[in-house]
């Protein structure tokens, strides 16, 4: 007999439900009314001439044989078992009954392919009923070839219509029966593929929602780490400023004009990249926001700015430059601002910075060091935190701390793509 394969991973189908044990039901009550009719026209009709049985034992075969289909989903085995064996009794008995019984057997046969999840039971059923089907069919046969009797069709011949007649039985047989079993296990296997379907549909709504919820975090996060960023390093350095203005206010004016300019350019500064930061977040994906100043060609820039705000830096290239991504520039120039923002706030009045920008076939590295005393990271803030973070984003390293001498070490390396060439 034919076997179907089970999809990996499934294991058992999905129980009936109200809706088809209410339909076993009426298929049961259908097929009694049909086999009743059925065997009173055939009682009528003398099918087995007077070897017919009562018409009170063909109504108790009829119940017999349909009943049983009431619970075929619920106990399926117990079902065809029942049918098949009062199908067999009625035959032999020769009740005048010739055409529910047949598709009973068909329906009780189909049910246990399709319904038991327990494919080796399921098939040993299905297999028993078909040996004794078989069986009996020989029995039967037998009995008829040998029967002192010159009725019915001839045996005269090797191939006699007696022969031909039997070989029609046994073909048709053989495909009813086949038929019952392939299709059992297709409906079983089709049950199977449904369910882990739907498994994996679910699945996928979860993970969609997981996904969804992870983006809205990571989004969240990132436009927090820019925030920071932009506005508590000019804030920072508007601070010192104003505090600068504030100590030469009356014996210098000059000199607090000064500063005073230096606060209105840096909130210029900071209004400037919080429009770019904004413009960025409302641009859809995939389209090209307008361009940003923020670069590593921009990193001179920051180191006069740090410079104007009281913390003398030195900045040096080392190195034939090669093109970094974009991604890359921005998250190394935001690390810069953040060291040397750090270091203005941290290291005291005498500190000193110094960047260092190394270029490399494979990488790059942004080395940011300060004199001065070197913040505890006993409780690291946001700042460190987004430091890390940009340098994980752009699939680097980063290490940060004091340093032995003193002061405190911040030094970013970041992978160049193996494709980048030398900047023109």
């Amino acid at each position: 007999m034919p076997v179907l394969t089970v999809p990996a991973g499934a294991t058992t189908r999905p129980r009936p439900t109200p809706n088809e044990l209410r339909a076993d039901i009426w298929l049961a009550g259908g097929l009694l009314l049909g086999a009743i009719l059925s065997a009173a026209l055939g009682s009528v009709a003398g099918v087995y001439g007077e070897d017919s049985t009562h018409l009170s034992w063909a109504l108790l075969y009829t119940v017999a044989l349909t009943a049983p289909l009431a619970v075929r989903r619920r106990f399926p085995e117990i079902a065809a078992v029942v049918v098949a064996v009062a199908f067999f009794v009625g035959v032999s008995l020769k009740v005048p009954e010739l055409y529910v019984g047949n598709i009973a057997l068909f329906i009780a046969m189909y049910t246990v392919g399709a319904w038991v999840d327990d494919r080796r039971r399921a098939n040993l059923i299905r297999i028993l009923i078909i040996v004794g089907m078989f069986g009996w069919l020989l029995i039967t046969t037998f009995q008829s070839a040998t029967a002192p009797t010159d009725e019915g069709f001839s045996r005269v011949g090797v191939f006699s219509p007696f022969v031909a007649f039997m070989l029609i039985q046994f073909l048709v047989n053989a495909a009813f029966f086949g038929g019952a079993y392939y299709m059992g296990d297709r409906a079983y296997a089709a049950a199977i593929e449904r369910t882990a379907l739907h498994e994996r549909t679910v699945e996928l709504e979860r993970e969609r929602e997981r996904t969804s919820a992870q983006a809205v975090a990571l989004d969240r996060v990132r436009i927090a780490r820019e925030l920071h960023d932009v506005v508590a390093h000019h804030v920072s350095a508007m601070g010192v400023q104003a505090g600068a203005a504030r100590a030469v206010l009356e014996r210098d004016p000059e000199a607090a004009r000064g500063a005073l300019l230096g606060i209105e350019s840096s909130a210029r500064s900071a209004l400037t990249e919080l429009r770019q930061l904004l413009e960025t977040l409302r641009t859809p994906q995939g389209a090209e926001p307008s361009e940003s100043t923020v670069s590593l060609a921009a990193l001179p820039q920051l180191i006069e700015h740090a410079r104007e705000n009281g913390l003398p830096t030195s900045f040096t290239i080392v190195g034939e430059p090669v093109e970094v991504p974009a991604l890359a520039q921005v998250n190394m120039y935001r690390i810069a601002q953040e060291a040397l923002t750090n270091a203005r706030r941290h290291g005291g009045p005498d500190a000193a910075a110094d960047v260092r920008l190394r270029y490399d076939v494979a990488d790059v590295e942004l080395e940011v060091t300060n004199t001065g005393r070197a913040s505890s990271l006993a409780r690291p803030g946001l700042g460190i935190v987004g430091m890390r973070e940009r340098a994980a984003a752009s699939g680097g390293e980063i290490e940060i701390g004091p340093r032995g001498r003193g002061g405190f070490l911040v030094r970013a390396r970041i992978p160049v793509p193996a494709h980048a060439g030398l900047r023109a």
